[in-house]
């Protein structure tokens, strides 16, 4: 007879109780999660009030300022200055009245001069920066000398240079006079038609550096392996700068080529420094022109619309860069 044993199970361990989700836990989290999504607006709070501040509130001041007669019987109280709405702009584009024709002479003379400037800059920093691509004895020497103008004070420099250009004592004429013998008269360089081919050597000497730093950065990033392919493959020099650097640089040429001509069309210190408050028609820039009509004249509703005008024509050049730039580049 088999007897058969059984076992017998054991019975199942009881499971753990759950704990209830902890509420202090749940809300902290929802917490952080909200103060993350927060935090990126947060920081810009304090660049948007200096934004407010510094550029928004006196753009706005100045367009309210070129709606209104704001002239020196109104200095002392703008509110009571007169509202003419777009009067004064009327007047800067009537180019039959003097306020007209002055204004187009400053701007001619503004455009002119900033295209000079910004030919002869991006030229010579262009220059420069392929002569100190490749590695020789003295290189470093020869960049840091090519940033002196771009590391001196504005001021300094451009006093410097108005001392070289004074007539009897002036380092120019000394040479052209003196140690060329160019001619026997010493010409005058801050007065008449000589003060706009000062006012350009001046601010080239000025703006050439930042081009040469500008290209010179950009050249660094360009692989030293595509120029070794296109020697190999019979490129000559003249090929590989117009082929390879050229095409390389030029989305950075064209951001450098509008950021020249912003700072120089829009210049104040160098006429400034070296003419004055008034300086001659041949060098009358357009801010400076400007400064005159506000300043000198005491015609701050005329001085404002130009201002207005100035800004709307920065805007449009800009816009027009944009736009070349996504077909182009």
């Amino acid at each position: 007879m088999v007897t058969t044993i059984e076992k017998k199970k054991a019975p199942p361990l009881p499971s753990p109780p759950r704990r209830a989700p902890h509420r202090r836990s749940s809300r902290s989290n929802k917490r952080a999660a909200r103060w993350s999504k927060a935090t990126p607006y947060l920081l810009l709070i304090p660049a948007i009030i200096f934004e407010l501040i510094v550029h928004i509130g006196p753009m706005i001041v100045g367009l309210w300022m070129s709606l209104i007669q704001l002239t020196q019987f109104y200095i002392t109280n703008w509110s009571a200055a007169p509202f003419v709405g777009l009067k004064n702009f009327a007047v800067l584009v009537d180019f039959n009245s003097v306020v007209g024709k002055t204004l187009l002479n400053s701007f001619v003379v503004t455009l002119l001069f900033t295209i000079l400037v910004v030919g002869f800059s991006f030229l010579l920093g262009l220059g420069g920066a392929l002569v100190l691509q490749r590695k020789f004895l003295g290189r470093g020497a020869l960049r840091a000398l090519f940033l002196i103008p771009y590391a001196l004070p504005a001021y300094t420099g451009i006093i410097t240079w108005k001392f070289m250009f004074q007539r009897d004592n002036g380092l120019f004429n000394e040479i052209i006079v003196n140690v060329l013998h160019l001619t026997n008269d010493k010409p005058f360089w801050l007065l008449g038609t000589n003060a706009f081919f000062a006012i350009v050597i001046v601010s080239i000497w000025q703006l050439w550096p930042f081009a040469f730093l500008m290209t010179t950065a950009a050249m660094q990033s360009i692989p030293g392996e595509l120029y070794e392919a296109a020697a190999i493959d019979g490129a000559s020099v003249w090929q590989q700068v117009r082929h390879i650097t050229m095409g390389m640089l030029k989305p950075i040429n064209s951001v450098l080529l509008l950021l020249l001509f912003l700072w120089t069309f829009r210049d104040f210190n160098t006429p400034f420094v070296l003419y004055g408050p008034t300086a001659p028609p041949a060098a009358d820039l357009i801010n400076i022109h400007i400064y005159g009509t506000s300043f000198i004249n005491w015609n701050f509703g005329v001085g404002s619309a130009m201002a207005v005008l100035l800004m709307l024509f920065l805007v449009l050049v800009a816009g027009i860069w944009a736009i070349w730039r996504r077909k182009v580049v």
